[in-house]
């Protein structure tokens, strides 16, 4: 039973942290609800950060998860631009980082996310080395960009995975020139592999983008604080006046493994160990969104899934479970993503390695189609490229775990809910 008396802390201002916020009201919680954010901005969704907001499409407004007044009518304890540095589980309170004031916790839930990791490599300190992570950072881009393309400047991206294309794509349209540096063989091959990961690369080369496969940065070179130019690990070099790192993210785990709790293997992804509940090895402390490595009943694995869905889902199935109304956390991973004129839709988790067999529904070329990874005649993802409203029953092919016929699976005059057992 929840007391009105109790305190519930959130850490981390991101989507997860408001809409558990928000969940914790809207489920009738009565106690203090104090959420914490070391930004200084008020909670935001980052999907806009490398696409609409970026291109100057949607406004700066239109990245906020609630109204700033949102906070003070929910009487949602709020503070920005604060960090906590310190848990004692025993006394059960954070520590605030600035001045060390000490906030007593019934349950609390962390939702750190992640930061970019960042390039080992000299030259990283010159003033055009960029990574993207917070809305300032998209803020200082869309600036960036636009004197690239107004100037015919270089731009310089390490990663081809989504935010690395995603980020080209702006570029491209602003009209920079773009060289992306990848160590794989093609583009998205982590998540897509080589199969689909050559579709994306072509659509880039088709907008002017310049792609070095099988290569690492080594090197930024610069004259008076200011990029020239990137060099790379097979003695090419390539002209920029600026360079993105866009070589994935690391989930913020440092303020729980300081606390005790119990940690994900690295090589799965690392992150803060939950159960299905999303309970961290602390009975009163919770974990979700980025930084949360939940055990997964469709695939068998623990995942850390860094997506947009996950954060608008996992924070509130988090806030159910701190009021003892929680169930299994077991939503199927879904992104999506805007290139150009191409958007798609991505359900399921089929890294290289876990599938035997692709299935292509629709026509690649013309980049309106519906891919499956498929092992043993079970679809373990789907991805709807160009091709809408198939996202329900792609996801109750991958739920249901049953075996399909691969030909109807390729064949588009089969409706996809008719193979759904």
């Amino acid at each position: 039973m929840v007391d009105a008396d109790q305190t519930f802390v959130i850490v981390g201002g991101g989507l997860a942290g408001a809409k558990a916020a928000e969940t914790l009201r809207a489920e009738g919680f009565n106690g203090r609800v104090i959420l914490i954010c070391d930004e200084r901005d008020h909670p935001y969704e980052r999907p806009p950060l490398s696409k609409g907001y970026l291109l100057g499409k949607e406004e700066r407004d239109s990245v906020f998860v609630h109204e700033p007044a949102w906070y003070a009518q929910n009487d949602v304890e709020l503070h920005l631009g604060q960090t906590v540095d310190a848990i004692d589980r025993s006394a059960k309170t954070v520590r605030f980082g600035d001045d060390g004031t000490l906030v007593h916790y019934d349950k609390l839930l962390l939702v750190t996310g992640a930061e970019p990791r960042r390039l080992d490599i000299p030259g990283t300190d010159l003033v055009g080395v960029h990574h993207l992570r917070r809305l300032a950072h998209s803020e200082r881009l869309k600036q960036v960009l636009s004197a690239l393309g107004r100037d015919n400047g270089h731009l310089v991206i390490a990663g081809a995975g989504w935010i690395g294309l995603e980020i080209a794509a702006a570029a491209r349209e602003y009209g920079a020139e773009v060289t992306v540096v990848e160590p794989e063989q093609t583009a998205l091959h982590g998540v897509l592999g080589p199969e689909l990961g050559e579709i994306f690369a072509e659509l880039h080369r088709e907008h002017g983008v310049r792609f070095h496969f099988g290569a690492r940065l080594t090197e930024i070179t610069g004259h008076d604080g200011l990029v020239l130019a990137a060099r790379t690990d097979d003695g090419e070099e390539h002209p920029a006046h600026d360079v993105l790192a866009a070589i994935g993210a690391a989930p913020r785990t440092g303020l729980a493994e300081a606390a005790g709790l119990e940690l994900a293997d690295r090589a799965h992804g690392g992150g803060i160990a939950v159960d299905e509940r999303l309970r961290t090895s602390d009975p009163d402390i919770y974990a979700a969104g980025d930084v949360a490595a939940f055990p997964h009943p469709l695939f068998g694995t623990r995942l850390r899934v860094e997506h947009w869905a996950n954060a608008l889902n996992g924070g509130p199935a988090a806030a159910r479970a701190m009021l003892g109304r929680g169930t299994t956390y077991d939503r199927v991973p879904y992104f999506f993503s805007d290139q150009y004129d191409v958007g798609l839709e991505y359900s399921g988790w089929a890294p290289p390695g876990t599938y035997d067999q692709v299935v292509i529904r629709g026509d690649a070329s013309k980049r309106e189609f519906i891919a499956f990874w498929v092992k043993e005649g079970r679809v373990l993802a789907g991805m709807n490229v160009n091709v809408w409203d198939v996202t329900e029953p792609i996801q109750q092919l991958i739920r249901t775990g049953a075996r399909v016929d691969t030909e109807a699976l390729a064949d588009p005059h089969v409706p996809l809910d008719s193979l759904v057992p």
